[in-house]
């Protein structure tokens, strides 16, 4: 035994060199392209269809403070997303190169912000191309208009302030669907500058009447329709009830049964965030960012596999070709190409 154990050694040593010998050019070759980070974790055969064996999440850029609310721009090829603390909007190529786009995004009044998220969160387009903002410091949804001014869309329910939209998502009629926390609010939950006694979901007609969707939700967050338009998904950023939930969406937006397409409380015992944006598939499929990464969940909300970021994951948002899927994480932005794409591509 003692001498098989010494005839290994030079065949170990004689591997290891060789090993370390490939390395070098391997490494060489990555180089010049974004570098490898996270991992993919497969817990569902039906995972391989929407992810390939091969897939690798890129880093494409990095420097920020906390971004959030990404959407592709199709006119230009660029994907904008919102730095809050930094209380702007910035575009990104996809050779990693960014600008500023919008400064400032989400506050404009004329005292400094006492909070730490000033800026706006979510962002998507209307059925124009014009840029609509969750904005938290004005707390209220405005519209970018072409000559460089805002249009405020709702800023109030009942007479009162909303406390600080997050996320939000258009229907195919144009009307807008968004989730509305205190998280932007100074002191959150405790502000007293807080008006609503609740976090609500709402529904902004394309007419412009705002309807309360459901008060049920302590922190809802993240916010995604289903395909056909018949199920309308939130996420409750709450560690101690850290869920997603699944609406019916009936005619003229009326909310019916919802019930808890995921649970991942125990997730964040050990890892870091909570239920947060996310998007939907072509078949259906939820791509959600939560505890330590992003969870790829099934219509009937299997969770199919995991793409792990390793810190706090924030949104997510199809672009270029429909099939590469951007990710918001802490400071940085990632991708990675899929083999599904994204509704409405």
């Amino acid at each position: 035994m003692v001498q098989s154990q010494y005839r290994l050694q030079p065949l170990l040593l004689s591997f290891a060199v060789t090993l370390q010998l490939l390395a070098v050019p391997l490494a060489a070759q990555r180089q010049p392209g974004p570098a490898v980070f996270g991992r993919i974790v497969r817990l569902d055969p039906r995972f391989d269809l929407l992810v390939q064996p091969d897939a690798a999440l890129e880093k494409v850029a990095d420097g920020f403070q906390w971004v959030e609310g990404p959407v592709w721009d199709r006119k230009t090829g660029h994907l904008l997303f919102s730095d809050i603390p930094q209380n702007s909007v910035h575009k990104l190529a996809p050779n990693g190169e960014s600008n500023l786009l919008l400064k400032p995004s989400g506050y404009t009044g004329r005292q400094p912000f006492l909070g730490r998220e000033p800026g706006s969160n979510g962002l998507t387009f209307d059925r124009s191309g014009r840029l609509v903002l969750a904005e938290h410091g004005d707390r209220r949804i405005a519209r970018l208009e072409p000559d460089g001014r805002k249009t405020t869309l709702a800023e109030r329910y009942k007479g009162r302030r909303l406390n600080s939209p997050n996320d939000l998502v258009f229907d195919s009629n144009g009307n807008l669907y968004f989730t509305d926390p205190p998280y932007g609010l100074p002191q959150a939950f405790d502000d007293p500058q807080k008006e609503l006694t609740f976090s609500g979901v709402y529904r902004l007609s394309a007419g412009g009447k705002l309807t309360l969707l459901t008060r049920a939700l302590r922190s809802p967050n993240g916010v995604a329709l289903s395909p056909d338009e018949q199920t309308l998904y939130v996420s409750n950023s709450d560690r101690s009830r850290a869920v997603w939930m699944a609406f019916e969406l009936g005619r003229n937006g009326v909310l019916g049964k919802g019930r808890v397409l995921a649970d991942v409380t125990e997730w964040t015992k050990h890892r870091p965030g909570a239920p947060d944006g996310m998007k939907v598939d072509r078949s259906g499929n939820l791509f959600a960012a939560g505890p330590g990464g992003l969870f790829v969940f099934s219509p009937a909300g299997d969770l199919l596999g995991t793409v792990e970021t390793g810190g706090p994951t924030s949104n997510c948002a199809w672009g270029e070709d429909g099939s590469v899927l951007y990710i918001t994480a802490g400071k940085a932005i990632y991708r990675i190409r899929l083999r599904t794409k994204g509704a409405g591509f």
